[in-house]
């Protein structure tokens, strides 16, 4: 008996406990099932600067290293310079403001065309039957190849020019937006026949908001197409543009003057994204991407 109680009053080692039934093992403790959520990180402030800068980093060390010849490649020194003088004469800007007003135009006419296009085609299949195919058309048609075809109809001044700009422009939009409107998920359109909406409030509520990311991505693609555009048009009988100014320079050999045109055109192109990226990560706020 007083084995027993001498047993009995020896601290048990842990982890096990002692009840009226024995021995018991500790409360397994609850295992960590988080998990690690992927992603690509967070955004590299002026991350979109990088590779411009690095670019512009070589070509100065190939100037000056003398890699690069200037009559092929003017040193970048040499292009700001050039630059300077141009904007001190007020003819870049003078190039520039034409040009911006083409470009603006053709956008907007062919955002216009192609978003209406698009909900057509995208919400009936009698607006697909007939709308579909002369865009994919159209989309297989350089707009080069549809340069001569455009002066016979709308002459040789800026109607022709415009309108060419906005055929570029209309093929991402409804391209883009038309692939949203049929890809949205079927159980939004369930959701929507629960709820007992109308059609109206269904495209309102739900279809439109569906088909705004391959909107914003198509208007993404649609700024950089209608510089493109812009590029070929300002080249065939015009008297003014960037376009103009760089087909001019090029009948004189005047390489740095091309390349200010092509570096206009560049910061263009990017500014317009960035707009355009600007307003897209406002409007679609409510999704979260890999890249949040």
């Amino acid at each position: 008996m007083n084995a027993i109680s001498h047993t009995a009053a020896v601290a048990l080692p842990i982890p096990y406990a002692s009840d009226e039934r024995g021995l018991v093992p500790p409360a397994a403790k609850p295992r960590k099932t988080g998990r690690r959520r992927l992603a690509l990180g967070r955004a590299i402030p002026l991350g979109a600067l990088i590779g411009p800068a690095l670019l512009l980093v070589i070509w100065s060390l190939g100037s000056v290293a003398g890699l690069i010849d200037p009559r092929t490649l003017p040193a970048p020194w040499s292009v700001v310079g050039t630059a300077i003088d141009l904007i001190a004469e007020g003819k870049l800007q003078d190039h520039l403001m034409t040009s911006a007003w083409r470009a603006a135009q053709g956008l907007v006419f062919g955002i216009l065309i192609g978003t209406v296009l698009a909900l057509i085609s995208g919400l009936s299949r009698v607006g697909e039957a007939i709308i579909d195919g002369p865009v994919q058309i159209k989309r297989a048609i350089p707009t080069l190849a549809l340069i001569p075809l455009l002066m016979l109809w709308f002459g040789i001044g800026e109607g022709m020019k415009v309108t060419a700009i906005a055929l570029a422009v209309l093929i991402p939009i409804y391209i883009q937006t038309h692939s949203s409107l049929r890809s949205i998920d079927s159980r939004y359109v369930e959701l929507a026949q629960t709820l007992r909406m109308g059609y109206g409030e269904f495209i309102r509520e739900v279809i439109l908001p569906g088909a705004l990311p391959g909107f914003f991505l198509g208007l993404r693609l649609a700024v950089t197409y209608a510089w493109l555009s812009l590029v070929v048009v300002e080249q065939v009988n015009a008297t003014s543009g960037i376009g103009y100014m760089i087909d001019l320079a090029r009948n004189y050999g005047q390489t740095d003057i091309v390349i200010v045109g092509l570096v206009v055109y560049a910061l263009l192109g990017l500014g317009c994204d960035g707009i355009v990226r600007f307003f897209q990560e406002r409007s679609l706020s409510w999704r979260r991407t890999l890249a949040d």
